[in-house]
């Protein structure tokens, strides 16, 4: 007999759509989602903090969540657009410091979503401590092939029906 069961792990989200919660805020929210089921959390970093410089709060929140979350997963939504190269560097490694386990090129719901280039960055930042998630305006089968191969290893879409409907033809 075929085994039909579906595995379906439930993620949240974490200060989003902003990142500009406290971290007492963001803390509250990954316990109560935990609580309430929730298996992964999607954290937005304090964009403001990290545009200011303030590296170590952003490390110290990094921190924090995935204290509350674990052993869940955490990834960390930078939202790229938004940010420089050494911006997402110093992000990257308070990723890797703070414990965390993937790194997210973006919400989705700002000006830009994932970009081939920064999926190639964050990888080049991470190597293999983290995984790197591409996230936003991946509609099609192609754009999920090309964010693998720049160095993704999850994609969030809200095209999966289509994405696979492609893979399938």
């Amino acid at each position: 007999m075929h085994d039909t069961t579906c595995n379906t792990i439930v993620g949240t989200v974490i200060g989003f759509p902003h990142g500009s919660q406290t971290t007492r805020i963001k803390v509250a929210e990954t316990a109560q989602s935990l609580s309430d089921g929730a298996e992964e959390f999607d954290m937005v970093i304090n964009i403001g903090s990290l545009r200011s410089g303030d590296v170590q709060y952003i490390r110290d929140e990094i921190a924090a969540v995935v204290q509350a979350a674990a052993p869940r997963t955490v990834k960390v939504i930078l939202e790229c657009c938004y940010l420089t190269r050494d911006e997402i560097a110093a992000a990257s490694r308070a990723a890797i410091d703070a414990g965390a386990h993937f790194v997210k090129t973006s919400t989705g719901t700002g000006p830009e979503g994932a970009k081939v280039n920064d999926v190639r960055f964050l990888r080049a930042q991470v190597g293999d401590k983290l995984g790197v998630k591409a996230a936003g305006g991946i509609r099609t089968l192609p754009d999920a092939l090309e964010m693998i191969h720049a160095g993704a290893s999850r994609i969030g879409t809200s095209s999966t029906q289509a994405i696979l409907d492609e893979l399938m033809t």
